[in-house]
């Protein structure tokens, strides 16, 4: 039995992780992805936010080591912190189902780059499964289980940011399982990757890529629209929607698995037209690997690398129209919130001049007028060692002006290890962390983290004390503020640390004040 509903992507993807029996969904908050295991958690699925990918990658890894299903979501650049357990996992694979989801934001949306994510697919050796709307997110996840078990190998399911947030019917299965109790079989020389048995794990997983390959060449993720022979067009995810706008004339080849590629087919499809363009948003991935099989195909130019393509850009990419872009019509800058209890943090730290090594996060807004008081900014959480590294080669005058500024959950994402840095290989003139706690995770929908003292369902839960963590690292002085509500005091502070030569962490903290209201509700329910 089916019934049809509207629904995202990322809701989609939830409800087929709920009906398949999914025995825990773990991630870090991240646009696009952050909707998910909100999703999943609705459905009554068991889900958890973790500090870090990587931490809820090797969690999803443990749970399927026990036989159970596991799915892991995250944003484009989230697996880059994952990428250690990915890798090793794709040569061990796991007994239960093991499920990645990378949710690319072409365009960058909300990110600080556009890396095409199929690229790890290639790197690692993990097969990837690429949906174009919301019913194949739905139908591609289930199907993503059966196959993880079904060859003992991790999948990644790629969408973007489209295809996550875009609505479209759906046609909903009822559950086809439950989520069951798991169990574990001892196997190491499976599990366990020494190099001796590393060794014969990376040859059974080449040999499950040309399985996974023959597979692919039988037609399952594959759809052929039938067209004229004049223009024949390889695609695939959200690119496929804007050719079947742009070139209703043309016979079209989508992939949906994109990783191991079905050669053969694509072979055979370009020999049928008289031109084979590929539409693929990003990178040149596919075009590169069908011209490495010795498959004549046309490419985009490197002017439609950049951004997501839409319809218009598909006409001018398959016209060749290479006539400049006009920039898109200006919008309202982003700005951090009236209110905003960073506003009087940046303020401080703009008027003493300042020099802000800055995170990921809403604050990294700051670097906009008219506080202009950020200065670098390159991933989680290294704002505390990039902040190091410049206090070790400035001049001391400039490196005491050095400050790093973090979030609350950008800290437990990957601030510590930073703080233990600072500790162990400290700069001669000391260094000053600033924690911008507002007790939520904020640009990604207000998501608890493990500081807040709540689960993902907002329930309570134990709460991690930065405060207690900085101080067990061995940070000299410790001090936890309101700048908004003491900004005088606040000043005062960051100029008697920044003019001593000790390790230093002052906490700003005052919550959210989008968050506010929801925060008092659930102390209610506690």
């Amino acid at each position: 039995m089916t019934k049809r509903i509207l629904a995202s992507g990322n809701e989609a993807i939830a409800m087929a992780a709920f009906d398949c029996g999914v025995n825990l969904g773990t991630g870090y908050p991240g646009t696009p992805s952050s909707e998910i295991l909100d999703q999943f958690n609705k459905e009554g699925g068991c889900a958890q936010w973790a500090p870090n990918e990587k931490a809820a990658l090797e969690v999803a890894i443990g749970a399927a080591f026990a036989n159970g299903r596991a799915l892991v979501t995250m944003k484009h650049v989230g697996l880059n912190v994952a990428a250690d357990p990915l890798f090793t996992i794709a040569y061990s694979g796991t007994p239960g189902g093991l499920v990645i989801v990378s949710a690319d934001d072409p365009g960058m949306a909300s990110s600080q780059n556009e890396q095409d994510n199929r690229r790890y697919a290639v790197a690692a050796g993990v097969p990837m499964l690429e949906p174009a709307d919301s019913q194949e997110c739905y139908d591609f996840t289930i199907r993503a289980f059966e196959l993880s078990e079904q060859y003992r190998r991790p999948i990644l399911l790629r969408v973007t940011t489209r295809v996550c947030h875009s609505k479209c019917i759906l046609q909903r299965r009822d559950a086809l399982r439950k989520a069951a109790a798991g169990h574990f079989d001892k196997d190491p020389k499976s599990n366990v990757m020494i190099p001796a048995y590393a060794r014969i794990a990376h040859r059974k997983l080449r040999a499950t890529l040309h399985e996974l390959e023959k597979l692919n060449e039988r037609g399952e993720f594959t759809r052929l629209v039938k067209g004229g022979r004049e223009l024949g067009v390889i695609t695939s995810g959200i690119s496929f929607q804007h050719v079947c706008d742009a070139a209703p004339e043309a016979s079209i080849l989508k992939l949906g698995m994109t990783y191991p590629l079905p050669m053969e087919t694509i072979r055979k499809f370009a020999a049928s037209v008289d031109r084979c363009v590929v539409v693929e948003e990003g990178d040149p991935v596919l075009v590169d690997a069908i011209r490495a099989a010795g498959i004549p195909v046309e490419g985009k130019d490197e002017m439609f690398r950049f951004g997501e393509l839409n319809v218009k850009r598909v006409r001018n990419l398959l016209a060749g129209d290479l006539t400049p872009e006009s920039a898109p019509p200006a919008g309202k800058p982003p700005q951090l919130c009236i209110g905003c209890p960073h506003r009087k943090s940046y303020e401080t730290l703009r008027d003493l001049g300042c020099i802000v090594s800055g995170d990921i996060g809403c604050y990294t807004l700051g670097v906009l007028p008219p506080f202009e008081a950020v200065d670098t900014c390159v991933c989680m959480g290294a704002s505390i060692t990039v902040g190091l590294g410049m206090r070790r080669v400035l001049p001391e005058k400039e490196a005491r002006r050095v400050v790093s500024v973090i979030g609350d959950s950008t800290f437990l994402h990957t601030g510590i290890n930073g703080i233990v840095e600072m500790v162990y290989n400290r700069p001669a003139t000391g260094h000053l962390v600033i924690i911008l706690d507002n007790s939520t995770t904020a640009m990604t929908g207000l998501q608890e983290h493990p500081g807040t003292g709540r689960r993902l369902d907002h329930t309570p839960a134990p709460q991690v004390k930065i405060e207690d963590v900085v101080r067990g690292i061995g940070v000299d002085h410790v001090d936890v503020v309101d700048s908004t509500a003491d900004q005088e005091k606040f000043r005062e502070l960051v100029k008697e640390r920044l003019a001593g030569n000790d390790c230093s962490v002052i906490i700003a903290r005052r919550p959210c004040i989008l968050a506010l209201a929801k925060i008092k509700s659930y102390g209610e329910k506690k």
